[in-house]
């Protein structure tokens, strides 16, 4: 079974209340499902310039349900919540929260981290790998249980919830949608076990990564962690890609050739990587299609910059 398109805007630029309001209020007129933030805190510096993501001025919790306030069928969410940057408890009360004071609206997007410099630059230690997986998983395991209503007696390595039952209970039951991702086979094959909605974190743009697999082969082999994980249940799983460059643009081979020299890399076969959409509306929506095929992406994030050029591959896509 093929799954329908959704679309997405993933947004980190408004500095005031009313960018902020306009900008959900026109993802949701444009006709897009879900407006994300993200999950980062540093502001221009040193260690927001090593981590290499671009600074978010708003916090996300309470831009969502802002968001959520000015607008009427708009989902959101925050792809990705760092278990470390928050006491799970408390996280997972504010999501519970955010769902009921949307009317159902949330989708809970949870990860391990990955940013050392901004764990390091706000005093968080930043554990292993294996650590921060575990935690995770147990996080999960902890959304799902408070969601029920029941008295909680979780006593984890890392979680700990006890004599007390979660409130309040999400509209969406049994949960809101979860949303797991990464890279590695543990991680996706938590999310192929446990999620709603998979995202397959960005694929190298070296021609072979290191474990001699292309851009392609490494999103297949990435599905199938997920595909395997999840058995039957995998048709009932929304697959999220966040392909970084877009461009809806006549001048194919320039903005590929511009994409090539800031990433350094071979401007051979980066029009068919999967983090890379370049072309006219008619095009993209084409090679989404194509692409849903091969690697299962058929939720579609974009960034801010581009959603208003992108909204009529999301018009002609959606539901599809």
């Amino acid at each position: 079974m093929t799954r329908p398109f959704r679309f997405a805007v993933q947004a980190s630029t408004a500095t005031t209340a009313a960018q902020w309001r306009d900008t959900a209020q026109r993802v949701e007129d444009l006709g897009f499902a879900t407006l994300f933030l993200s999950d980062h805190y540093l502001g221009a510096g040193a260690a927001q310039q090593r981590g290499g993501w671009p600074p978010q001025y708003l916090a996300p919790i309470a831009a969502m349900a802002t968001a959520a306030a000015v607008t009427t069928t708009l989902r959101i969410g925050c792809r990705v919540f760092c278990t470390d940057y928050h006491v799970p408890g408390v996280l997972i009360k504010e999501a519970a929260t955010l769902d009921v004071l949307s009317d159902g609206r949330l989708e809970f997007g949870i990860g391990c981290g990955w940013s050392e410099s901004e764990y390091r630059a706000m005093g968080v230690p930043f554990a292993p790998p294996p650590e921060r997986v575990s935690k995770l998983e147990e996080v999960v395991a902890l959304f799902k249980a408070h969601c029920t209503g029941e008295p909680l007696d979780v006593d984890g390595t890392y979680v700990t919830a006890r004599d007390y039952a979660g409130l309040p209970v999400p509209v969406q039951r049994p949960h809101p949608p979860i949303i797991v991702g990464g890279s590695r086979k543990r991680v996706l094959s938590l999310a192929g076990r446990e999620a709603d909605i998979a995202s397959i974190s960005t694929v190298p743009f070296a021609a072979v990564n290191n474990a001699g697999r292309t851009p392609q082969e490494e999103a297949i082999t990435r599905l199938q962690y997920i595909q395997d994980a999840a058995g039957d249940r995998f048709s009932d799983i929304d697959i999220e890609s966040s392909p970084f460059f877009v461009r809806i643009i006549d001048d194919v081979d320039g903005v590929l050739d511009r994409i090539a020299r800031r990433l350094r890399v071979d401007v051979d076969g980066l029009a068919d990587h999967p983090n890379v959409l370049v072309g006219d509306a008619d095009a993209v929506a084409d090679e989404l299609l194509k692409r849903r095929e091969i690697f299962g992406a058929n939720y579609i994030s974009v960034q801010q910059s581009d959603f208003e050029s992108f909204a009529p591959v999301a018009e002609r896509l959606t539901g599809l």
